[in-house]
């Protein structure tokens, strides 16, 4: 297999708060290929846009802090250059659609403004150039009437219009790794799948690998090649999805897969997970699991389980994998 473009080694992040250290990500790593949709699941909590957000070097420090670990793109270590190194990559190499665009895009320059500055930092365009460039994006990204809507306010712009600006902003300067912090949660189910259709063929086109994070088992399915499961902080399982979707290992991944809605499964009940994350200051010598897992006996609750390899590239932290029968 070929170097992966992004290589996440060991990351383990910390946030101080009130005198307490409380671990938001430990020890998480996992390789992105080019022209690769990676999907990050779990609920929410468990660390996925913590981890985005330290691959972008955009968390607040103090309180947070990048304890350990290697964020390695093309073979350079993001974690260990200047934040002038950083900035030249951001938004160039390394682009991203987060999560609210109206909280993400400024409300006092004009769509166009933002996506022209961008160009103009990274790519050196200016004047008509960026402009025709930027109507340009807008156009790739399906925005009706590009060249009226370069001039309007993001206010102005509906909930999937603003995500496509934000899409096009990230798609700018041609970045090699494209971070997708849940583009969809805001937005109805039609839209939802106009956005995931675009980004699939801007992908396509383009050979950008993308990092999808979401909660959303259905999404990850339909557009991602593997799969990072996180609970707590931690990758619990991880693999290729057609893998993990025919035979989940991890008594995490299970109930998830059980609690997604069937439309044969009539007036039954939704399946549940019973219980909550643990908060994440707990000091858990076991299974951070184990007080929700009906499979946890002694050993689970008192060593924790590692990763390690159940079948060809499927790899899961439970001391009971592999489980027969849980697909």
């Amino acid at each position: 297999m070929a170097e992966p473009l992004l290589s996440v080694r060991s990351l383990e992040v910390r946030f101080r708060l009130d005198g307490r250290s409380m671990r938001a990500v430990d020890d998480v790593s996992f390789d992105l290929q080019k022209g690769q949709t990676l999907g990050i699941v779990g609920e929410s909590g468990c660390g996925k846009s913590v981890t985005s957000l330290s691959i972008m070097r955009l968390l607040p420090s103090p309180p947070a802090q990048v304890a350990a670990g290697e964020v390695l793109l093309e073979g350079r270590d993001l974690l260990k250059l200047s934040e002038r190194e950083m900035r030249k990559l951001r938004g160039g190499r390394i682009g991203m659609i987060f999560q609210e665009p109206m909280t993400s895009l400024n409300p006092v320059y004009t769509c166009g403004d933002q996506i022209i500055e961008g160009l103009r930092v990274h790519s050196g365009l200016s004047g008509k150039a960026a402009r025709d460039r930027a109507i340009e994006l807008l156009e790739l990204v399906r925005l009706p009437s590009p060249e009226k809507r370069i001039d309007d306010y993001p206010h102005q712009l509906s909930g999937g219009q603003r995500q496509r600006v934000m899409i096009a902003l990230a798609l700018a300067n041609d970045p090699a790794v494209l971070i997708a912090d849940e583009p969809t949660t805001a937005l109805d189910v039609t839209i939802q799948s106009q956005i995931l259709d675009l980004m699939r063929d801007l992908q396509e086109r383009t050979g950008t690998a993308i990092m999808l994070i979401t909660h959303d088992l259905g999404v990850v399915a339909e557009t991602c090649q593997q799969v990072v499961v996180m609970y707590a902080g931690s990758v619990i399982e991880r693999g290729p999805v057609d893998k993990i979707f025919a035979d989940p290992q991890h008594p995490y991944t299970i109930g998830l897969m059980a609690a997604v809605p069937r439309m044969d499964a009539g007036r039954a009940r939704l399946a549940s997970i019973p219980g909550s994350l643990p908060p994440p200051w707990q000091n858990i010598p076991g299974c951070r699991f184990a007080s929700r897992c009906p499979l946890a006996d002694n050993r689970c609750q008192a060593e924790m389980p590692r990763l390690r390899e159940v079948t060809p590239g499927h790899d899961v932290a439970c001391w009971k994998a592999p489980i027969e029968g849980a697909g």
